[in-house]
Protein backbone atom coordinates (compact mmCIF):
# COMPACT_ATOMS: atom_id res chain seq x y z
CA UNK A 1 0.00 0.00 0.00
CA UNK A 2 1.13 3.39 -1.15
CA UNK A 3 1.90 6.23 1.57
CA UNK A 4 3.03 9.30 2.19
CA UNK A 5 3.02 10.59 5.55
CA UNK A 6 3.40 14.23 7.16
CA UNK A 7 4.61 15.51 10.06
CA UNK A 8 5.76 18.90 11.93
CA UNK A 9 3.05 20.86 11.09
CA UNK A 10 1.83 23.52 13.70
CA UNK A 11 1.63 26.62 14.64
CA UNK A 12 4.55 29.61 14.99
CA UNK A 13 4.89 32.97 15.60
CA UNK A 14 6.13 34.70 12.54
CA UNK A 15 9.97 34.51 11.72
CA UNK A 16 10.35 31.54 13.05
CA UNK A 17 11.16 27.98 11.89
CA UNK A 18 9.53 24.24 11.05
CA UNK A 19 10.79 21.45 9.80
CA UNK A 20 8.19 19.18 7.69
CA UNK A 21 8.86 15.49 7.28
CA UNK A 22 7.22 13.19 4.56
CA UNK A 23 7.79 9.17 5.78
CA UNK A 24 7.45 7.01 2.18
CA UNK A 25 5.71 3.38 2.30
CA UNK A 26 5.04 0.80 -0.16
CA UNK A 27 7.23 1.70 -3.09
CA UNK A 28 10.65 2.52 -4.33
CA UNK A 29 11.17 6.32 -2.90
CA UNK A 30 14.33 6.55 -4.81
CA UNK A 31 12.26 6.24 -8.35
CA UNK A 32 10.53 9.19 -7.11
CA UNK A 33 10.73 12.95 -8.01
CA UNK A 34 9.47 14.18 -4.59
CA UNK A 35 7.49 17.71 -3.93
CA UNK A 36 5.84 20.04 -1.07
CA UNK A 37 3.21 21.62 -2.16
CA UNK A 38 0.52 24.27 -0.34
CA UNK A 39 -2.96 25.28 -0.82
CA UNK A 40 -4.04 28.47 1.30
CA UNK A 41 -7.68 29.06 2.39
CA UNK A 42 -9.31 30.28 -0.70
CA UNK A 43 -6.47 29.60 -3.04
CA UNK A 44 -5.39 27.07 -5.27
CA UNK A 45 -2.58 24.41 -4.36
CA UNK A 46 1.20 25.56 -5.04
CA UNK A 47 4.22 24.00 -5.68
CA UNK A 48 6.71 25.25 -3.15
CA UNK A 49 9.70 23.34 -3.64
CA UNK A 50 10.63 19.45 -5.48
CA UNK A 51 13.76 17.91 -5.56
CA UNK A 52 15.01 15.01 -8.04
CA UNK A 53 15.21 11.21 -7.36
CA UNK A 54 19.18 11.39 -5.98
CA UNK A 55 18.70 14.81 -4.38
CA UNK A 56 21.04 16.34 -6.62
CA UNK A 57 18.63 19.32 -7.56
CA UNK A 58 15.60 20.92 -6.34
CA UNK A 59 13.98 24.45 -7.11
CA UNK A 60 11.38 26.84 -5.46
CA UNK A 61 9.05 28.90 -5.99
CA UNK A 62 10.04 32.91 -5.93
CA UNK A 63 7.91 33.62 -2.47
CA UNK A 64 10.07 31.09 -0.61
CA UNK A 65 13.62 31.17 -2.16
CA UNK A 66 16.46 31.65 0.43
CA UNK A 67 13.71 31.10 3.38
CA UNK A 68 12.73 27.00 2.60
CA UNK A 69 14.84 23.72 1.90
CA UNK A 70 13.90 20.51 0.98
CA UNK A 71 15.93 17.64 1.31
CA UNK A 72 15.61 13.78 0.51
CA UNK A 73 16.87 10.96 2.41
CA UNK A 74 16.76 8.15 0.36
CA UNK A 75 17.87 5.34 3.17
CA UNK A 76 15.24 6.40 5.56
CA UNK A 77 12.27 6.78 2.40
CA UNK A 78 11.52 10.42 3.25
CA UNK A 79 11.78 14.13 2.23
CA UNK A 80 12.38 17.32 4.73
CA UNK A 81 11.06 20.99 4.50
CA UNK A 82 13.12 23.15 6.27
CA UNK A 83 10.97 26.48 6.48
CA UNK A 84 12.59 29.42 8.14
CA UNK A 85 11.96 33.24 8.54
CA UNK A 86 8.49 32.08 8.36
CA UNK A 87 5.76 34.88 7.49
CA UNK A 88 1.77 35.08 7.86
CA UNK A 89 1.85 34.18 3.55
CA UNK A 90 2.74 31.04 4.53
CA UNK A 91 0.16 29.57 6.48
CA UNK A 92 -1.66 26.46 4.32
CA UNK A 93 -1.51 23.11 4.71
CA UNK A 94 1.38 21.36 3.14
CA UNK A 95 0.94 18.31 0.89
CA UNK A 96 4.23 15.80 0.01
CA UNK A 97 4.26 14.70 -3.31
CA UNK A 98 5.76 11.61 -5.30
CA UNK A 99 5.61 11.51 -8.98
CA UNK A 100 7.01 8.34 -10.75
CA UNK A 101 8.18 9.44 -14.18
CA UNK A 102 8.16 6.24 -15.89
CA UNK A 103 4.23 4.55 -15.04
CA UNK A 104 3.09 8.99 -14.60
CA UNK A 105 1.62 8.26 -11.28
CA UNK A 106 1.39 11.09 -8.66
CA UNK A 107 1.17 10.56 -4.84
CA UNK A 108 -0.39 12.49 -2.27
CA UNK A 109 -0.07 12.94 1.49
CA UNK A 110 -2.98 14.18 3.90
CA UNK A 111 -1.62 17.20 4.20
CA UNK A 112 -0.35 19.20 7.66
CA UNK A 113 -1.26 22.47 8.95
CA UNK A 114 1.26 25.15 9.42
CA UNK A 115 0.28 28.34 10.60
CA UNK A 116 2.07 31.51 11.09
CA UNK A 117 0.11 34.18 13.77
CA UNK A 118 1.42 35.44 16.63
Amino acid sequence: QVQLVESGGGLVQPGGSLRLSCAASGFTFSNLRMSWYRQAPGKERELVAAITRTGGHSNYVDSVKGRFTISRDNAKNTVYLEMNTLKADDTAVYYCSGYNEITNLRYWGQGTQVTVSS
